[in-house]
């Protein structure tokens, strides 16, 4: 947002907005210039950060609400899918914001939110009421997932606009790192208080709603339905506003936005996006179910500090080469280089995954890697999106953007529906959690009885009826006799089977809990290799991405692009003279 207006749009007698009839409308009938300006990108970036940061508590106490409620790794992702299918519809009404207008659907959806973020899901008492809570919180997101970057738009000349996208995107992604954050600090090794994290997500909401409906607006219909390509063309839009025709521009608005530039932007960008809805979903149980030191996983807080960094890079990575986009003023260079970095990283990060005795700053640095060139290539697609949607129709931003964010959410579903399939080990650790506690003990007795339970594990029907005889001079002889037998023979079989009476407690608790650490066995022989398998999903939406950068709107050149704006400078001077004079 390096693009300032300046002070001199305000001597302009279009204003209404200090009369009375205009005092409480959230219109404003003049470009917001200077602080004001900057307050109101302030109010929707807040306000965006909060409700991700909502969306995504779930995720950060997910291994501790799965125990809580019995529920199964499969059952939780149902109901993110069910959450982001819906959202896909919400995502579409959000085109009404063109018709309706934005800043109402923005306060109202951190009213409801806030209000099931603090008391509802906390009181949830069942798998079926905590699911329609997050399910109610999902289809808000897709409405205001349109409504705030419109907002932004509104307020941001297209020369400002890589680093104003990247203040908005700080919203998904400060979302994530504030959930990490809160969700490492409050929940330690032992800690199951995951309702005091929706309860503090909740209040904070409540706290941004209150400032939003007491600050924030939005531009008339007849401003923001114009292209502002630098804040020297205020002047002539506010003039031109006078006699827009807002019903005209607006007419049979899906249709005009149905486009392969549109449409196709917005599908490369969610197929690129894979490893961060997997990330922002998930990779709290991928590290906690693929990485571990001498048979110890990592903890939920753990995983939750890993994500903290991944989260706070990408943050920095955002705002960085936002700035620098509208400083060069090309989008297109790096997208291409951003999307190229992502391949390179996810390939190394592939590579690791099969190596679960990966230290915790080794899987920082590669995944804070690959989310810097992730958030080189989002903050500016963001910003080359909404330029390619103006170049269409100006006045049909929000309609764009809802077509994006309906095919977002359905990629989201799609790729959440898929991952318990293709890394279905997932399912056999997480719904076994709970035997995760008896692991070192279990590590423990077979470290130092190893030879005597092999030999128990060859015949377990057998020793299980020399084990339910207390006094051993009981046993029938030829039950004795073969025990002795399947224990070595002889003496060695007789000293075996003596150690083996021995250990009997031992041997309980490992039948005891057999299944359930089979099962984490099993998920852990097979996870390294079937999250490899979903890396290489990512890596094709990477690949998938790149061809789509061709169609979109703008220059590789950032001498080409200096000379587009001195050109279109010229064009505003031309025809503002004119509808002086005329």
């Amino acid at each position: 947002m390096v693009d300032v207006l300046p002070v001199s749009g305000s001597n302009n007698s279009f204003n209404t907005e200090s009369s009375d009839s205009k005092r409480f409308s959230r219109q404003l009938e003049q470009y917001p210039i200077g602080a004001r300006r900057w307050f109101l990108l302030f109010v929707v970036i807040v306000s965006s950060i909060v409700l991700w940061y909502q969306y995504y508590v779930p995720t950060s106490v997910a291994t501790v609400v799965l125990a809580h409620f019995h529920m199964t790794f499969r059952y939780y992702v149902y109901i993110v899918v069910v959450a982001n299918v819906g959202g896909v519809v919400a995502a579409l009404l959000g085109g009404l914001a063109d018709k309706f207008g934005r800043s109402n659907i923005v306060i109202f959806g951190l009213l409801v939110v806030g209000l099931l973020q603090w008391f509802y899901i906390p009181n949830a008492t069942s798998q079926f009421e905590f699911a329609a809570g997050i399910v109610a919180v999902g289809l808000f997101e897709g409405v205001i997932l349109v409504a705030t970057p419109a907002l932004v738009r509104d307020f941001t000349p297209q020369l400002g606009r890589a680093s104003a996208m990247g203040f908005w995107t700080l919203g998904p992604v400060a979302g994530v790192l504030t959930s990490s954050l809160v969700g490492s600090h409050l929940l330690g090794v032992n800690s199951t208080d995951w309702q005091r994290a929706f309860i503090i997500s909740g209040v904070a909401g409540i706290g941004v709603f209150i400032i939003a409906i007491l600050f924030l607006k939005e531009l008339s219909p007849k401003l923001r339905d114009q292209l502002m390509v630098s804040s020297k063309d205020l002047e002539l839009i506010e003039f031109k506003a006078k006699g827009l025709d807002v019903e005209s521009v607006t007419k049979n608005a899906f249709s005009q936005m149905f486009k392969i530039d549109i449409l196709g932007s917005a599908f490369a960008i969610s197929v690129l996006l894979i490893m961060y809805y997997t990330a922002s979903a998930f990779f709290t149980i991928y590290f906690a179910t693929v990485f571990q030191r001498n048979g110890v996983r990592f903890s939920i807080q753990q995983a939750n500090g890993i994500d903290t960094w991944i989260w706070a890079t990408n943050c920095v990575a955002l705002i960085v080469f936002g700035v620098l986009s509208d400083l060069t003023k090309v989008r297109k260079p790096f997208m291409l280089i951003g999307s190229i970095g992502c391949a390179i990283t996810a390939l190394v990060l592939i590579d690791y995954t099969m190596k679960p005795a990966t230290g915790y700053y080794t899987l920082v640095l590669i995944t804070c890697v690959f989310f810097s060139f992730s958030g080189m290539v989002y903050a500016t697609w963001m910003a080359g999106f909404t330029e390619t949607v103006e170049r269409r129709n100006p006045a049909l931003v929000a309609t764009g953007l809802s077509l994006w964010g309906g095919i977002l959410r359905l990629i989201v579903a799609i790729s959440l529906l898929l991952l318990p399939i293709v890394v279905s080990s997932t399912n056999k650790i997480v719904d076994n959690q709970a035997a995760q506690v008896y692991v070192p003990k279990a590590l423990a007795i077979e470290s130092k009885y190893g030879k005597l339970i092999a030999i128990v594990q060859k015949d377990p029907s057998l020793f299980n009826k020399l084990g339910s005889y207390s006094n051993p001079s009981q046993i029938p002889p030829s039950l004795l006799s073969a025990g002795i037998k399947a224990a070595g023979g002889g003496l060695t079989g007789v000293g075996n089977l003596v150690a083996i009476s021995k250990i009997k407690p031992q041997l309980q608790f490992l039948q005891e809990h057999q299944a359930a650490l089979l099962a984490l066995q099993q998920g852990s022989q097979q996870a390294p290799n079937q999250w490899r398998n979903w890396f290489w999903v990512c890596f094709g939406g990477v690949i998938l991405f790149i061809p789509f950068i061709f169609l979109m709107k703008g220059r590789w050149s950032p001498a080409a692009a200096k000379r587009d704006a001195e050109e279109h400078q010229k064009n505003v001077v031309a025809e503002l003279t004119k509808l002086k004079t005329s």
